[in-house]
């Protein structure tokens, strides 16, 4: 097949790009500008574009389909041109179930854990030699791409984001799978500027939960209010099996997780990780791995690529990154990450950089969310809310929305830099929480303070 791809640099889509390459299709594609590390990893495999922009001659009738990437714009001029000679338009999520009408097809949905369940899925499977395609939203260690795409595997396992498939299709990707094995892990107000209502948010996950093939499964997180009312509701031909946090302990620093044969120690750390691993087990089971597997597997799993990642530690402190930018994820990062340490001084420092987190009502959400943390500080750049066209935000309506009175507001990334490099990490811990990059924050030289102590 002869594939193009509209903004081939996303993270998504040069992922998809390889696959497809790596599967023996003719793949080329656009974009007006990629950067690292898409970049060198399409010209690692000569499809980078030899020049940035957009070019209609690229577009013919001899393409397949063409796959549009959300970073393109309606008017782009590839897209007219696809259009007009009426050459196959795919979002990326239509492309994945035409790649996986024929296979058992296994969606992990939530506002929040499911790269990590993914990630675990995929672990343990790989532990055990069972081969599947996927689609899995970081870069997994042992794993050369986010997604594999193949003829002969029976399984596809497929992360199911709620965010919109493509400029001219504004559903959201995960309605588009149709899932035979579902999970729905949580359900926390997110993408505001697309989703305005909170009402309107949770319908996209009871459309979901619609969508999963008559006869099909859903996991679902019962200690979650609203996933268990979305699942519990839907009228829908499906069995359901709920899941709770297991019983676990942490002792000196280590979690211990209670398993059939007694505690067992794990990597990952958090009351939502043991819940995301409850979440994993039962999809696991129900792909014909026994619970003794899982136990073996994913006692080997350190975690998901930005999801509460070490990246440096000694006798006296350690460092974790992690994506963590909505209320919810970072109430549950922090609180996490005190739990685990709770003989050390945490400083859980954010960076507010989504749409979302710079919207006045949303910022509400945010209340107590760094109160596990001992320190606490929250920087963002007021550039960034000039870019997304929102009304500015103040430092003092930061303070108002966390309620905390000792919180730190941090506007310059030269102060935060400052500021960061100026602590004594001495029996500490130092959580940095953010979708953006802390203002180029250079985190090996962190890594290099930390280690120097």
């Amino acid at each position: 097949m002869r594939i193009h791809f509209i903004a081939i640099g996303g993270s998504a889509m040069h992922n998809l790009a390889l696959a497809l390459h790596h599967k023996g299709y003719h793949i080329t594609g656009s974009d007006d500008i990629i950067f690292e590390p898409s970049k060198g990893r399409l010209a690692a495999k000569g499809l980078l574009p030899e020049t940035f922009g957009w070019d209609p001659e690229k577009i013919n009738t001899g393409l397949d389909a063409v796959i549009l990437g959300m970073h393109a714009k309606p008017d782009n001029p590839e897209l007219l041109k696809a259009q007009e000679l009426g050459v196959t338009i795919y979002s990326y999520p239509e492309f994945l179930y035409e790649q996986s009408k024929n296979k058992t097809r296994v969606v992990i949905g939530g506002s929040h854990g499911k790269t990590t369940i993914t990630s675990m899925i995929l672990h343990i499977l790989k532990y055990h030699n069972k081969s599947v395609d996927f689609m899995v939203g970081a870069q997994l260690e042992g794993f050369e791409r986010m997604v594999h795409l193949t003829e002969e595997n029976d399984f596809i396992v497929l992360e199911g984001d709620e965010y919109l498939s493509s400029p001219i299709d504004r559903r959201p990707k995960f309605h588009l799978y149709k899932p035979n094995i579902a999970l729905l892990s949580g359900i926390a107000w997110d993408h505001i500027n697309v989703f305005p209502t909170y009402d309107n948010y949770v319908e996209q996950f009871r459309i979901f939960v619609d969508s999963i093939v008559k006869g099909g499964s859903i996991t679902y997180n019962i200690e979650d209010d609203e996933v268990k009312k979305v699942v519990e509701a839907s009228q829908n031909t499906i069995r359901k099996f709920p899941y709770t946090t297991p019983e676990y302990k942490v002792v000196d620093g280590q979690t211990l997780l209670e398993t059939p044969e007694g505690p067992m120690p794990i990597s990952i750390f958090g009351q939502h990780n043991l819940s995301n691993l409850a979440g994993a087990k039962w999809i696991c089971q129900n792909m014909g791995v026994d619970e003794d597997d899982f136990y073996e597997a994913i006692a080997t799993f350190s975690g998901a690529s930005k999801r509460l990642e070490k990246i440096a530690e000694t006798k006296s402190a350690v460092v974790y990154k992690d994506f963590a930018h909505s209320p919810s994820k970072v109430s549950a990062t922090t609180n996490a990450v005190k739990e685990q340490y709770p003989d050390r001084k945490v400083l859980a420092c954010l960076e507010l950089h989504t749409y979302s987190s710079f919207n006045a009502d949303f910022l509400k959400g945010y209340k107590g969310a760094l109160d596990a943390a001992d320190e606490a500080v929250v920087f963002y750049l007021p550039e960034s809310v000039k870019i997304k066209k929102l009304k500015e935000v103040s430092p003092e309506q930061i303070m108002e929305a966390f309620e905390r009175t000792d919180l730190k507001v941090f506007t310059k990334a030269s102060e935060f830099k400052d500021f960061v490099f100026d602590q004594d990490y001495g029996n500490s811990v130092l959580l940095l929480m953010s979708s953006g990059n802390y203002g180029g924050l250079d985190l090996q030289a962190v890594k290099g303070l930390i280690e120097a102590k």
